[in-house]
């Protein structure tokens, strides 16, 4: 099995999503589109991951390598993939489906619950019914037609969702470590102003190692259920 990954910036990478791609024995590639790589074919590549970044879906004149990538991801949508979007990913995909994305009335920063959406009929991933994850965005989307809106915080609407049996959207990180959170604030610590659903530095840093292990547990669970072809319902 393959998974390749789009990567955004230096900063943004798999986090704890390597250690399942290991665990799972999986063949792991890479495009840097920071770095204008090249797109791969995507004849062989089981599962897509689109990771986040600091720019914007709607960037396309200052970064052109967007226009590209948005194709790659309506073609890699029409075929058999298991694709999984976080943050700007998952904006990504909405925008693939031509859906809009937009500024959100505030900024999210830093570890907030999302409550888990338990009125879907059970043919979609069931999160928590509330769970802390890590936050880092100041824009949103609108839901795809058709997709499944999994989870909802009080900053933000859709904070998940999921289209058809093998697309899952997430505007928040669950492959958060120590050292990624430390990367985001290294590099993104100006988008740290007081705000309601902003917290400081130190607060994002010293996460509970609870809070963290969480965080992990889910993410496994959901590749997981990602990458299984026939799901019992």
């Amino acid at each position: 099995m393959r998974a390749h990954y789009l990567q955004h910036a230096p900063f943004e990478g798999l986090g704890k999503i390597e250690d399942w791609l290991i665990s799972r024995n999986y063949v792991v590639s890479a495009t840097h589109l920071y770095r204008n790589e090249p797109l791969p074919d995507l004849h062989g590549i089981d599962l897509l991951i689109i990771m986040g970044g600091p720019m914007s879906v709607n960037d396309e004149q200052q970064l052109p390598w967007l226009v590209a990538e948005k194709a790659f991801i309506r073609k890699a949508l029409t075929g058999d993939k298991q694709i999984l979007g976080i943050c700007l990913g998952a904006q990504l995909i909405a925008s693939a489906l031509g859906q809009n994305v937009y500024a959100n009335g505030q900024q999210e920063i830093g570890w907030f619950p999302v409550q888990g959406n338990t009125h879907h009929n059970g043919a979609a991933f069931h999160f928590p019914e509330q769970v802390t994850v890590l936050h880092w965005h100041g824009e949103t989307f609108d839901l795809p037609h058709g997709a499944v809106p999994l989870a909802s915080s009080l900053g933000c609407q859709n904070q998940a969702f999921q289209f058809g049996r093998s697309v899952i959207g997430l505007q928040f990180h669950l492959e958060a470590t120590r050292e990624l959170v430390a990367g985001f604030v290294d590099a993104d610590g100006q988008d740290l102003q007081p705000a309601e659903f902003v917290q400081s530095a130190q607060v994002i840093q010293n996460v509970d190692q609870q809070v963290l292990t969480g965080t992990t547990e889910l993410l496994d669970t959901l590749l997981d259920y990602l990458t299984i072809r026939e799901q019992k319902v």
